[in-house]
């Protein structure tokens, strides 16, 4: 697009406020357009929907130590106020097209490992602690020269490893690829499908989904991911209508009874910030503090460099624009979440789905924060984007994210095998924490073994131990007796 093009989009959309916007986002600057952004804000928003059921599925599911659990509208309403809060924070503050929302992971181990030791206001009082030892990490500038200190093809590495991630998140939430239940008596781990086939509607859905948006970018189409979205939205509502389809998995696409609920805001509030020390015990809280700060830590990491190098924001050292106030930010979103009863809110990977739909600035933000913010009002209407026809955006981001891996010199071995251990490890453990320490841990390695063990950054050499520690929790716990 020309210069006088963008002038004359900008005029058209209203000279003064817009203007005032554009310079605020720095819209222009960055090679957008307000309907780039808006369309991103969707894309993200309809990538990341699940978590609103989700979330409250995971943590709804779980009881405390003492028998209680919690009410899953209740939690609804805290997952969707928390993703628009701080998603809204993100854009406005760290202008990055990042939206947040509750972990998926974290949530995991706060149902099943925290719940089950405590209470539910002792296990997300720990969420808050963990929270705030993240900002203050931040604050004393260590987590982003933990991020400096990483060398810049390393950087490459993670975001080529979180393109695989979050193909195979798409491939495994369409359905397209299942584990096998009785992996003892079989040859490999994942299978196509359900059977070992492709069969049933949910699945011609994610399939023609696909196909349709890599057809659309490969047109250069605008807008390809968000009109295959919604495309492949109104298809699965005619075959869910029309045909007989066993199940759809946690969304169904049809049209609700009602499109107004009345959220619950009863879990705000809701957390002891150090009950858990009575209940388990000192050591115990250490452990399993440190455990959610390193996994929030490094995913985070992860998730900033790659949505930020694929919406090609990094400088010429591989750094984030403004990432002191994107990692206060993210830490903030922690503490939000465990303040809410949400869990540990984060940055979601499934931003990458608004980059490659053209977001480069926190305003797709606003539209991701505020479609959120409808959701605490219009949780039936936002909810019926059925996985299938969502998924088939972050295999196609999956792919952008994959181009990169051309930037990496692969003739170099103590580049080489580090990268390699970072994007395969990711996708193979279902973890960017995993992927980062995994490389972290060879690159250190290959250092020494070269004689070069000098040219390691001293926060690598620091991070690496502490990676050491996280692989070897469980063993460590044993001899601790905790």
């Amino acid at each position: 697009m020309s210069e006088a093009q963008k002038t004359a989009e900008r005029q058209d959309a209203g000279p003064s406020t817009v203007t005032g916007v554009d310079r605020f986002f720095r819209i222009t600057e960055r090679g957008s357009t307000f309907g780039r952004e808006i369309r991103g804000g969707f894309a993200t928003f309809f990538t990341m929907a699940y978590i609103l059921v989700l979330n409250p599925l995971i943590l709804g599911s779980a009881k405390d130590k003492f028998g209680e659990q919690l009410d899953p509208v209740q939690l609804t309403t805290a997952t969707a106020l928390v993703a628009a809060v701080m998603t809204i924070v993100m854009g406005v503050g760290g202008n990055l097209p990042l939206a947040l929302a509750a972990g998926l992971g974290l949530n995991a181990v706060v149902a099943f490992q925290l719940a089950p030791l405590m209470s539910w206001d002792d296990a997300m009082g720990l969420i808050v602690l963990e929270g705030l030892l993240i900002c203050v990490l931040v604050v004393t500038g260590l987590r982003e020269a933990v991020m400096h200190a990483i060398p810049q093809q390393l950087k490459q590495a993670i975001s080529v490893g979180i393109g695989l991630f979050i193909a195979l998140i798409g491939f495994v939430d369409a359905g397209f690829v299942t584990r096998i239940p009785d992996a003892a008596n079989t040859t490999v781990p994942v299978q196509l499908g359900s059977t070992g086939t492709l069969a049933g509607w949910p699945m011609l859905v994610f399939c023609v989904g696909v196909l349709l948006t890599v057809g659309l970018l490969a047109r250069k189409v605008r807008g390809a991911i968000l009109v295959g979205i919604v495309t492949m939205t109104v298809v699965a509502l005619v075959i869910n209508a029309v045909a007989d389809v066993e199940t759809w998995g946690l969304t169904t696409p049809e049209w609700p009874d009602r499109i107004v609920d009345a959220p619950d805001f009863g879990l705000l509030g809701q957390f002891s910030l150090f009950g858990a020390f009575g209940q388990v015990g000192v050591v115990t809280v250490v452990l399993l503090v440190f455990t959610l700060v390193l996994s929030d830590f490094f995913d985070t990491m992860g998730t900033v460099v790659g949505v930020s190098a694929e919406a090609g924001l990094l400088d010429e050292e591989g750094k984030v624009p403004g990432l002191g106030k994107v990692l206060l930010i993210d830490g903030a979103a922690a503490v939000a979440g465990g303040a809410a009863s949400a869990s540990s809110a984060t940055s979601y990977i499934e931003s990458a789905a608004g980059v490659g739909e053209g977001a480069r600035t926190g305003f797709a933000n606003l539209v991701t924060g505020a479609l959120f913010g409808l959701a605490l009002f219009l949780t039936p209407l936002l909810t019926i984007v059925p996985l299938q026809a969502a998924a088939p955006a972050l295999v196609a981001v999956g792919f952008l994210m994959m181009t990169q891996v051309k930037h990496i010199e692969w003739d170099r071995y103590e580049i080489a095998v580090p990268a390699f251990l970072t994007i395969a490890v990711m996708p193979f453990t279902y973890s960017i924490t995993n992927g980062i320490g995994a490389g972290f841990l060879a690159y250190v390695l290959i250092k020494t073994v070269l004689g070069r063990a000098k040219e390691v950054h001293w926060l690598l050499w620091g991070t690496s131990a502490l990676f050491l520690v996280y692989f070897a929790i469980d063993p460590i716990e044993q001899l601790l007796g905790v």
